[in-house]
């Protein structure tokens, strides 16, 4: 049997002659169980987030980016660029072309971000998850007949659609069923020609708004998504593009593959994992969970001081039963690990109840959605993710501060009373 423990269990649980020393212990216990719950939610909390954050970027940032280092546009080299097509880990392939444009509709106008992008790019991402309004449609054909005595002609005709934020949609007023008036768009023209009319500086292309995405504001205020066609038009580029977007296969390391595209392409190109691209935002979010975690855990600190002067009464008050023991043959140290036995009980106590009821209410916001978002955003209610590794670092920090708390007052104050 171990002695220390069972008398450290009896003293936890048994009347003391003075009603604080349990009111002391009882505020310990609940204050470190506050304490745990609170790191277990706040973290579960930021975790929740940053996926959050990670999957809109994910509904529209490849897996992999590949932009020239000098220079905004390139003109992909043929046998390099094929090479990367056929690698095995390479799923999607899309050709992108940007810049900045003024957009047009009836008598509202905004600068926007157009992003001209070739079939890949719907499949690649999933932006076709979060339309709001319409679809996710860039172009569609349609057949124009002349007739005439001598013959008759059929001829395809393509017509140009986009899809734009829901932050430019609200701020140009566009409906999507508005089928009389098309956006118009304006790419002012190269060079340093003068023109008399204002409206020759630019290139003027019309097309139709076939839907609505909403991700976040970064996204909904800034771009207008085109055919790559459109875009070369308006740019008036022919072989030029901005980035080259990949989509990695299911299981495949995208950092293996992003090693092996640099070899290809040399030190010319920068090739960016989706991370890499966001870099300094989930850094950020990454840095906030953890010092909000130091800040928690310097607050579960300051609660702990309960322990420290309910193990001090405890001491002063068993006088007697050390006294007792001391003529049994019992020696300091174990006298002493009585009572740091007891500290950490009062700890484990309250860092399991803390972890149990902050598990049981992030399931209860995941299954009842009690915290919601407003509405219209990405998703309905807060979100949160328990993460194992957390409850882990959770745990070993009460427990560390509740050994230290529960370590100082025994080494010390036993000097003098035992």
């Amino acid at each position: 049997m171990n002695l220390p423990l069972f008398i450290a269990k009896r003293y936890l649980i048994s009347k003391k002659s003075h009603n604080a020393i349990n009111i002391i212990a009882f505020i310990s216990v609940l204050g470190i169980s506050l304490g745990t719950m609170a790191l277990v939610i706040v973290l579960s909390g930021f975790n929740g987030i940053s996926n959050l954050v990670f999957g809109l970027y994910n509904t529209f940032d490849p897996d992999i980016k590949i932009t020239i280092k000098e220079g905004k546009t390139f003109i992909p080299d043929p046998s390099a660029f094929s090479e990367i097509k056929k690698l095995p880990a390479v799923a999607f392939y899309t050709e992108v072309l940007h810049e900045n444009a003024l957009l047009k509709y009836n008598d509202k106008q905004v600068i926007a971000t157009i992003k001209g992008v070739s079939d890949d790019f719907v499949k690649m991402t999933r932006i076709d998850t979060v339309i709001r309004e319409g679809q996710f449609l860039l172009s569609t054909s349609d057949t124009l007949f002349s007739n005439d005595s001598v013959f008759s002609n059929q001829r395809t005709h393509q017509i140009n659609h986009v899809v734009i934020g829901y932050g430019l949609a609200h701020k140009l007023n566009i409906s999507v069923s508005d089928f009389m008036n098309p956006l118009e768009i304006y790419v002012p023209k190269r060079g340093n020609q003068s023109y008399l009319n204002p409206q020759d500086a630019f290139i003027i292309r019309s097309a139709e708004v076939a839907g609505v995405f909403s991700l976040n504001d970064d996204f909904d205020y800034r771009y207008c998504i085109m055919p790559l066609s459109l875009a070369k038009t308006l740019l008036n580029q022919k072989d030029a593009l901005t980035a080259i977007e990949i989509g990695v296969e299911k299981g495949e390391n995208i950092t293996n593959l992003k090693n092996k595209i640099q070899n290809i392409l040399g030190n010319t190109f920068s090739v960016k994992t989706r991370y890499e691209q966001n870099e300094i935002l989930f850094k950020t979010i990454n840095s906030e969970k953890w010092w909000t975690f130091l800040i928690l855990a310097f607050i579960l600190v300051i609660a702990t001081f309960n322990v420290i002067g309910s193990i001090i009464m405890l001491i002063i008050e068993k006088q007697k039963d050390i006294k007792t023991l001391q003529f049994l043959g019992a020696n300091s140290d174990l006298i002493r690990s009585i009572f740091l036995r007891q500290g950490l009980m009062i700890t484990l106590t309250g860092a399991l109840s803390g972890i149990a009821l902050g598990l049981f209410l992030c399931w209860i916001q995941i299954q009842f959605k009690l915290v919601p978002f407003s509405e219209g955003f990405v998703v309905d209610a807060y979100p949160v993710q328990v993460m194992p590794i957390d409850i882990l670092m959770v745990f070993s920090t009460v427990l560390a501060i509740g050994f230290l708390a529960a370590w100082y007052p025994v080494r010390v104050f036993t000097k003098k009373h035992i």
